[in-house]
């Protein structure tokens, strides 16, 4: 299948895709810092550059939006229809190393939430129920556990 777009959109759409203060991580960000809690943005000096960092708990907060990060089982989680071949690479890339640099942070002693963006897209009334995964989590959690179902139209 042939891109609808020629090559020079193309590019300007992708470099519009922005790595950090995106919505969903800005809205997360809010929601902490009203309920009182105090992170860090983006430590460098962290595996993967986590979205959040509370220094306190020892947790690192991690906002994947679920087409780039491949939410399993996820409605927004589609593939592209052009060059389908590159896109599986990179995406499963991705993943690969969302893996390595959560185990590289257990390691070092870090407990690592992971925060879909479906979630924050249809279940923002459910936001209370990423505190204790950050207080008492296990090592790695995720939130929401499952994807929102699609709605039917």
């Amino acid at each position: 299948m042939v891109d609808i777009v020629d090559p020079v959109t193309r590019s300007r759409m992708m470099a519009g895709i922005k790595g950090r203060d995106t919505q969903p991580e800005l809205m997360v960000r809010r929601y902490l810092h009203a309920c009182g809690y105090r992170f860090r943005l983006h430590r460098r000096d962290l595996p993967g550059r986590p979205d959040l960092v509370l220094p306190r708990y020892r947790c690192a907060l991690f906002v994947h939006g679920c087409f780039w990060h491949r939410h399993d089982g996820c409605f927004y989680a589609t593939s592209p229809a052009t060059r389908k071949q590159f896109w599986q690479d990179k995406l499963e890339g991705n993943v690969q190393r969302d893996r390595r640099q959560q185990q590289r942070l257990l390691e070092l002693g870090w407990r690592v939430v992971v925060i879909w963006e479906c979630g924050l897209r249809h279940g923002t009334e459910y936001l209370y129920e990423i505190l204790p995964l950050i207080e008492a989590g296990a090592e790695i959690e995720e939130w929401p556990t499952e994807p929102p179902r699609q709605r039917k139209r």
